[in-house]
């Protein structure tokens, strides 16, 4: 009953709006315009072989495709990705995985990515053309010294075996998932 006292004609709103909303809000809008201008960017000047758009009305996730490089047991290959902006973002890294199977050294089975410039090594200046591109050039070459999946790593070196490997592992994923 302790809303018996309000004044119904009052302009005052009923609930107060705390710093930390108005703080959240206006890093949410910050944010809103950085991912709206990143989009613009990638539109304008579409990289051979990357793209990325949200995923429907939502600007804090989007869905990006990277076509496996020329020359790479990965030529031709179209991977999807998922990627997640938080309300801190450019000050942390997007969430990235893939989600379309890859048999690679640094991508777990369920597409997680072992990459450093999505950890430790992330800077606000990185936009999602530069992640997009730093993994489209990972899949050409990976770094053995910390994998996420060992036995990509261990048969990278062979690229007949390793080609070979992926081929099946990503025929059995196809059929999992259908």
């Amino acid at each position: 009953m302790a809303d018996q006292n309000i004044n119904p004609f009052s302009q005052e709103p009923t609930t107060k709006t705390t710093p930390e909303r108005r703080q959240l809000s206006q890093s949410n809008h910050a944010v809103s315009r950085r991912l709206q201008k990143e989009l613009m960017t990638l539109m304008m000047n579409a990289e051979k072989g990357v793209s990325a758009f949200p995923e429907g009305e939502n600007l804090f996730k989007w869905i990006a495709t990277i076509i496996g490089p020329d020359g790479t047991v990965y030529e031709g290959i179209t991977f999807k990705l998922s990627l997640e902006f938080l309300n801190n973002y450019p000050y942390v890294p997007p969430i990235v995985k893939f989600t379309s199977p890859c048999f690679h050294p640094n991508v777990d089975l369920t597409g997680n990515i072992c990459l450093d410039i999505l950890k430790e090594k992330w800077s606000a200046l990185y936009d999602v053309r530069t992640v997009l591109l730093s993994l489209q050039s990972l899949l050409a070459e990976p770094n053995n010294d910390s994998p996420l999946n060992q036995t990509a790593a261990e048969l990278w070196p062979n690229q007949t075996e390793f080609k070979v490997h992926m081929e099946k592992f990503m025929a059995d994923m196809r059929k999992q998932n259908s």
